[in-house]
Order: structure tokens, then sequence, then C-alpha cells
């Protein structure tokens, strides 16, 4: 556990609903409350699309397969900006957002600021090849604090995709289109236990918190990148949701170590 001058119920507010994505969501060494894993996210520059996961798909030009636009997608990184809201028994308590590496060791910069405790949480988070810098935004005078990251913090976004694929047929729902780009939508449930090939850090955090499994919905462009992944979850009877978007992708970005200031 990581331990900040900050006070714990913050923590425990962000904390309470497990993820990924995550981006996300899952793929950041961030401060949590009890076990090391990541303050729960499972990513765009636009905030999350109100289009419920259950939207009857519609016919959408330039229609492609999943399989084909999967295939090699994970041997493919790249960068993206990404914005994730985490929820709690309904209400909104966490966002992260920023911009990061995908599809390879993640690197990154990243804010994570809670919405519904007080007195607020609000993170910096700098992830290079050999560390994770984080620093408090909420009091004056926060310096970054340097910490060895995860071995297993990588979270594959094509991985997730192929699972939802193996459950079977129902999983394809369509052609859709997320803000003017045609895009596949996947959609299934899946059991805690299938995430551990495709995201360990974010299968060993959920598991701690009693999660045996979520519903999943993931929207993938046609060169198999995700450009919305949302996750439902019951933690110990209280419901819980991960919504992320994605955009501006381009090439694997360098991101280096802060600069004390």
């Amino acid at each position: 556990m990581i331990s900040f001058s900050m006070p714990r119920t913050t923590f425990v507010a962000v904390a309470a609903v497990a993820v990924a994505l995550s981006a996300l969501a899952g793929c950041k060494d961030t401060p949590n409350s009890e076990d090391g894993a990541p303050v729960p996210i499972s990513a765009s520059a636009s905030a999350p699309t109100s289009a419920p996961a259950s939207a009857s798909a519609v016919p959408v030009a330039g229609a492609f397969e999943p399989e084909a636009a999967l295939a090699g997608a994970g041997k493919k990184p790249y960068a993206a900006t990404m914005k994730a809201t985490t929820e709690l028994a309904g209400r909104e308590a966490a966002t992260t957002s920023g911009r990061g590496n995908f599809e390879t060791v993640f690197t990154g910069r990243m804010e994570v600021r809670s919405t519904d405790s007080a007195p607020g949480m609000w993170l910096e988070t700098v992830t290079t090849v050999d560390g994770n810098y984080v620093r408090d935004r909420s009091r004056a005078g926060g310096t970054w604090v340097k910490m060895p990251r995860s071995a297993d913090n990588q979270a594959s976004y094509v991985g997730y995709a192929e699972l939802l694929l193996a459950t079977g047929p129902s999983a394809k729902k369509g052609m859709e289109d997320q803000g003017g780009v045609p895009v596949y939508h996947l959609a299934g449930r899946l059991d805690i236990d299938q995430v551990a090939s495709v995201d360990p850090r974010t299968h060993r955090s959920m598991k701690a918190k009693g999660v045996t499994g979520f519903d999943c919905d993931q929207w993938i462009d046609s060169q198999g990148r995700t450009l919305r992944f949302d996750q439902h979850m019951d933690m110990r009877g209280t419901p819980g949701a991960n919504k992320v978007l994605f955009g501006e992708f381009g090439p694997v970005e360098t991101f280096d170590a802060p600069v004390a200031r």
C-alpha cells in the first residue's frame, strides 16, 4: 500500500469499485485502499456518451468484422488520450484523465480526482519505463514521490475484445457510430478468472474486493483500437461501473520523469 498524508476515507471512496481500464482503466500504478491495486478506472478526449450500452445497432458506413479488426492489433501499440469515470451505487465517485501508451508497456501521464468525497482527492501520476511518480495536487506544496512500477500492470484491450468474442455469437452486437467513427459493439459477461490472462493486476484487485464477474461493453474501430469500454459489476452487494473513452490516437510517445518544482 502506498502511503500519503490524505484521509483514508478518500482512498476508500475512490477505490471501492475495482477495475481496469482499464485504462482502465487496470494499467496504471495509482494508490488504492488495501492491496496496492490501481484506483478503479476501466478511456478519450470527451465525456462518456449518453447512448445506453444496449442501443440497437444501426447501418454504418465502413462496416467491418471484429475478427478482422483485431487480427494483429495487439502487436500495434499506440498513444491515446483517455477520460474515465467510476460510479459507485449510481453516483460518480472519481474521474481519471490523461494520455498514455497502450498495447505495450504502459507509460503516460494521468490525473485522478474524486468527485463525491470530502475533502477530495486529486492525484497526478507519471508512469515511465522504470518507475511511477505520484504527487498530491489537493494540497499546496505536494511533491513528487517515486515508486517502483508493478511488473503486472499491463492491460490489453485487444485481449478483452478477444475474450468477449470467445463467449459466443451473442457477443457480436453489430456496427454502431461513436462520435462519427464506425465501430463494432461487443458485449458479454466475463468471469473474473477469465480476466487474469489479459489484465492480471485488475484480476487480483477485483477478486480481493469480492467481484466474481462483470458485464462488459466494448466498441472497437477498424484497426482494433478501443474507443469506448464500459464495465458494470457488483462488489459485495454494491453496484459499480467504470466508463472509459479513448481518442486522439497517434504513435507511441515518450513520457519522462517529472521535474521537481
